[in-house]
């Protein structure tokens, strides 16, 4: 009997401990799918920086409340696994998504993202969003553009001044 209250209080430390080191944690509902579609979905979550485990609720919850992150406990009802997130928790929402569309028994409850709870709905429209990457690089954009038309005008500035004193010569010529 001693034994298994220490391997729990392990999953409890080590659930504590994914909690306290992760940007994101998303809980989803896994009733249903088959072993051979969690393996698949652990696969593409992987190289996101995502690690998707499956935790008996009791433990989870105690791990949760141990690294103070109280806003999880709720959704930790029914069948449940965590994706603890490391990185960019769109990209992981993104692939949980489409996970759900291809096998409807996987059921996004929510999580915690920065700190905050949110639900589905808010999951969703993080999923929606561009990647990171592809944000910065409309960022870089943006601020380029402005800086295009200035060096556009510039360059043009002494073109046109050229072609002015080049009529202005012509026109003395004639």
């Amino acid at each position: 009997m001693p034994r298994i209250t220490e391997e729990k209080s392990a999953i409890v430390a080590e659930v504590r401990d994914r909690l306290a080191q992760s940007d994101a944690v998303i809980v989803t509902e896994y009733r249903g799918m088959t072993v051979a579609a969690l393996a698949t979905l652990r696969r593409a979550l992987r190289p996101l920086g995502a690690e998707y485990r499956v935790v008996k609720n009791t433990l989870a919850r105690h791990g949760a409340r141990e690294a103070g992150v109280v806003d999880l406990v709720e959704m930790l009802k029914g069948p449940s696994a965590l994706a603890f997130v490391k990185g960019d928790p769109s990209a992981v929402a993104k692939v949980l998504r489409d996970a759900a569309k291809d096998n409807p028994a996987l059921v996004v409850k929510g999580g915690i993202v920065a700190g905050k709870p949110v639900g589905p709905k808010e999951l969703k429209t993080l999923a929606d969003l561009p990647s990171r990457e592809v944000m910065l690089a409309q960022f870089a954009g943006l601020l380029q553009a402005p800086l295009a038309r200035t060096a556009q005008m510039f360059a043009a500035l002494p073109r046109k001044a050229a072609y002015g004193l080049k009529a202005l010569i012509d026109a003395k010529a004639a």
